[in-house]
């Protein structure tokens, strides 16, 4: 059966990758087709694990996956490696005695156990005992509980996790009042510097993104531009004599470097590094996330009729985030960027094909699959082959990290 995936970053408080939240469903109706919900969902994730490569699918970091009451009673989660996966237990499951004794067991086979949006009860402090993790919902509660919450539970080794956080002032703000694991998509969403501009390096960097998506490379042009940015020269030539190559000679040199590569994977090479640059001292779910976006919007084009028009959509994607790498508003960022005026007004929320493409994207990772139906529907796109697509896309992501 097809499995549609979409994965939410939980990251700690220096901005790294601690877990992905994995959102499943059956199709993209947003719904489950079996009367029976949880024989539904357990279908799901078994299929899920077992038809998918789930290590390039979280980039080896641990999966949050929910549990219904039924699916902790029937010993589910046992299925799963307790070393890849946090068993999250839903809000509405009530701490009933099989309830509890099945995450007491699940305790002590290894397995680590979260509370989704956490409210505090008298009656939940058996599964309290048992918690790893509690997830509060940031938003939807006031910041005097927010606090209160940790400072009631602090006499447990407990991690506190901040849910539904949308802004980069909502990040710190919760990281101030003592959580230590973040979700949401608050690194979606600058943080407003007035005057900060652009660095030389980074203008480079994007000449660099606009030589290797124009749609004849001009490998004297891109030779320039690396010439020009000494650690550019340095990790291409250290990449490109590297033991993947397997080559029986050394590289020194620039353009022999390029053309060995080639148009495609220099592409990469390009992206991973400039987004790389770009994002320094930012949360690393924002470079491997601009990767994803731009290599799923790069397969999709051709479905939402810009077939001709993949290297834009690459940009389209890549640059999807860039506000909240630069700290900068977007419109003022791409007026200095070398991309076609379509792509930008697409960045920008004006209606056109690249905007639907980018609508869909964002829609697919948040798990919004009305959404994505929808506009699947409008562009007459056959669902079974979104998930590839994305997971294809995941998967270089992946290697390219490595």
């Amino acid at each position: 059966m097809d499995v549609f995936v979409a994965r939410q970053p939980i990251l700690d408080s220096q901005g790294h990758i601690h877990a992905y939240e994995l959102l499943f469903r059956e199709s993209m109706d947003n719904y489950f087709k079996s009367g029976d919900g949880d024989s539904a969902t357990s279908s799901l994730i078994s299929s899920s694990f077992f038809l998918m490569d789930f290590n390039k699918l979280t980039m080896g970091k641990p999966a949050f996956i929910n549990f219904t009451a039924n699916l902790l009673r029937e010993g589910m989660a046992t299925l799963l490696p307790k070393n890849q996966v946090v068993i999250e237990i839903l809000e509405d499951v009530e701490p009933d005695p099989e309830v509890v004794a099945a995450c007491k067991s699940l305790k002590e086979k290894g397995y680590q156990i979260a509370l989704d949006d956490f409210v505090f009860r008298p009656d939940y402090r058996s599964l309290i005992q048992l918690a790893d993790i509690i997830k509060v919902d940031f938003r939807a509660t006031q910041s005097y509980e927010l606090q209160a919450l940790i400072k009631r539970l602090n006499e447990l080794n407990i991690r506190f996790l901040a849910e539904k956080v949308e802004t980069l002032e909502e990040y710190e703000k919760a990281k101030d009042f003592g959580y230590g694991l973040f979700q949401g998509y608050f690194f979606s969403k600058p943080n407003i510097v007035q005057g900060k501009d652009i660095s030389s390096n980074k203008l480079n960097y994007l000449r660099l993104l606009q030589q290797v998506n124009s749609q004849d490379v001009d490998i004297d042009k891109l030779e320039k531009v690396i010439r020009a940015d000494i650690s550019l020269t340095y990790k291409l030539l250290k990449f490109i004599n590297s033991s993947a190559f397997g080559l029986n000679s050394q590289i020194s040199s620039i353009k022999q470097a390029l053309t060995l590569l080639g148009p495609k994977e220099v592409k990469k090479w390009a992206s991973v590094i400039v987004m790389g640059k770009i994002t320094d001292g930012k949360p690393d779910a924002l470079a491997i996330q601009s990767y994803v976006r731009a290599s799923f919007a790069e397969k999709l084009s051709a479905k939402v009729g810009l077939g001709s028009m993949d290297s834009n959509a690459f940009l389209l994607g890549l640059f999807s985030l860039i506000d909240a790498c630069l700290d900068r508003p977007l419109a003022e960022i791409l007026q200095e960027l070398p991309i076609e005026v379509p792509v930008k007004n697409a960045l920008l929320g004006q209606p056109n094909g690249y905007r639907y493409l980018l609508e869909l994207i964002i829609a697919y990772e948040q798990g919004n699959w009305s959404v994505v139906n929808r506009l699947l529907n409008k562009f007459s796109i056959k669902e079974e082959c979104v998930p590839q697509y994305y997971l294809q896309a995941l998967q270089e992501a992946h290697e390219l990290n490595q």
